[in-house]
């Protein structure tokens, strides 16, 4: 008996390339930057286990729900109805919600890195194609919707993908600068796992007047790190 494997082939594929993107080894610098939470814990606002697991919590249900994860998802379908208009509207109005250069610096380096690995592969946006246009100054998330979509990833997968890059980033960052155990690591992903589902059930429900990151704490000490003595990461 002859089955059709090609649904399943495609959506393998799709699962590896989404893989692939957020994967800690993709040569992007991704490593390099904490986010803000290295200034969390020079200030002693993040001391422990528990209160790194508050402050993710907050930066998830303040921050990447209400700004990264809606606008990943309209992002990536600009970019699978070549709406270059579309594109540049959002990627500017994510630079005009980072808050302090350190912020802004990080999603531009970012997006250019993730642009110069694309090139290297040939996956970069072709107009002649029939893409959209890439906006002036793309940034990391308009940059990681194109590819997703390239790759034919679901826009809910896209977010989870997303989102769980970030955790895994930031965990590292507490790992080498807290010092925060490997265990303990573990521990608080398997807290943050079902808060991650409803942040995504959250962000995809926004409509674009309730967008907008609410995260005064995390700008105050992002803003403190851009003159801290000694650090580790850029950010």
């Amino acid at each position: 008996m002859h089955t059709n494997t090609e649904p399943t082939q495609s959506s393998d594929l799709a699962l590896l390339g989404l893989i692939q993107l957020i994967s800690p080894a993709l040569p992007i610098g991704a490593f390099a930057w904490s986010q803000g939470l290295e200034s969390a814990f020079e200030l002693g606002w993040v001391t422990n286990e528990q209160q790194l697991g508050e402050w993710l919590e907050g930066v998830l249900d303040d921050g990447l729900t209400r700004c990264e994860l809606p606008v990943l998802a309209r992002l990536q379908n600009c970019w699978s109805k070549s709406d270059s208009e579309g594109l540049s509207y959002w990627n500017d109005w994510l630079h005009a919600n980072r808050e302090t250069a350190e912020l802004s610096d990080e999603d531009t380096r970012l997006g250019l890195a993730l642009m110069r690995l694309l090139n290297s592969l040939q996956l970069q946006p072709q107009i002649e194609q029939g893409h959209a246009a890439l906006p002036q100054d793309p940034g990391y998330v308009t940059v990681f919707a194109w590819l997703a979509q390239q790759r034919q990833i679901p826009v809910r997968q896209s977010l989870l993908g997303f989102v769980w890059g970030w955790l895994e980033n930031q965990l590292a960052v507490a790992c080498k600068a807290m010092p925060l155990g490997h265990t303990a690591a573990q521990r608080l992903i398997e807290q943050l796992r079902p808060k991650m589902v409803i942040a995504i059930d959250t962000a995809l429900a926004l409509a674009d007047d309730q967008l907008g990151p609410i995260m005064p704490g995390l700008a105050l000490g992002s803003a403190q790190h851009e003159t801290q003595y000694s650090r580790l990461f850029r950010s």
